[in-house]
């Protein structure tokens, strides 16, 4: 497409795919509506047609469409261009702060705000590397290895909802938090030697910081309590808790004073016969080291 001589190129869904909202995600549904229909109004009221305005904020007429009635989850560059072109004065931009509360799916969103609260969080995963220490590249492997397979564009929503988890290392003031990995993910080259060396790295940066205890779990332990996979136990400032095991309660979450006894133990009980943190933070660097 030409617009005064000069050739441009529209953006398309294929090349900024945006991210559909879940259906059942009611308060994000009732967002992106909002949102679209505030976009729609502002178009219609400087008397811009569809394709005008897909050529002027330079994406396809089928995202305008899509983002307009509410289907797809802008992003942030889109609401600024829109904003510019529609001369709205900061006020469609805006509109960001509301739809980035809504980018990412109501499970993660849900996890990511009992996170946020907690100040004491206590992690053991079996099969792989928690969600919270993971690189972008780590993680966007683990869920392309997923069959039947993600699409790209599921694949990049939850690679960002991952990432975006992890900014409850920059909380203040700092919870207080302790991983128990098993040696065995470790030696798996999931993405490739250089993404398996990248995230060895960043477990190594976050096992120095001061408020996080991250310890290995050998191999050679023959049996823990952990076996049956993923436990997580989470503390609160008002002094509740909240816990979930998958060997445990169905595996859904509890706040029952004495099944959460039985899960602090289990997760203690894994920490006393994990490596101590120097120690574990040793192994990782000779595995880094033997690469």
């Amino acid at each position: 497409m030409s617009v005064g001589g000069e050739a441009v190129r529209l953006r398309t869904e294929a090349d900024e795919p945006g991210w559909e909202v879940d259906p059942d995600d009611e308060w994000g549904v009732a967002v992106l509506a909002t949102v679209g229909r505030q976009l729609r109004l502002r178009r219609e009221a400087v008397g811009m047609r569809v394709a005008d305005f897909a050529a002027a904020v330079k994406y396809g007429d089928d995202l305008v469409y899509k983002v307009e009635s509410g289907k797809r989850i802008p992003r942030q560059e889109y609401l600024d261009r829109a904003d510019e072109v529609l001369g709205a004065d900061g006020l469609v931009a805006a509109a960001w702060e509301d739809v980035k509360k809504v980018r990412y799916p109501k499970t993660v969103r849900e996890l990511a705000q009992v996170e946020a609260r907690a100040v004491e969080i206590g992690l053991y995963v079996c099969h792989s590397i928690s969600g919270l220490l993971q690189t972008p590249e780590h993680a966007r492997a683990a869920f392309e290895s997923r069959q039947p397979p993600y699409s790209e564009d599921e694949v990049e929503r939850m690679v960002a909802a991952r990432v975006a988890r992890q900014s409850i290392f920059n909380k203040k003031p700092a919870p207080v938090l302790s991983f128990v990995l098993e040696e065995a993910p470790l030696h798996r080259p999931l993405g490739g030697t250089m993404v398996w060396r990248q995230q060895l790295e960043r477990l190594l940066e976050v096992g120095e910081l001061r408020n996080v205890t991250l310890q290995v779990m050998p191999m050679r332990c023959e049996v823990h309590p952990g076996l049956d996979g993923r436990i997580e136990l989470l503390k609160f400032e008002d002094g509740t808790a909240m816990g979930r095991a998958d060997g445990a309660f169905n595996g859904r979450p509890t706040s029952d004073p004495r099944q959460l006894r039985i899960l602090e133990l289990r997760y203690g009980t894994i920490r006393a016969q994990a490596l101590p943190p120097r120690e574990s933070l040793a192994f990782i660097e000779q595995l880094l080291g033997d690469t």
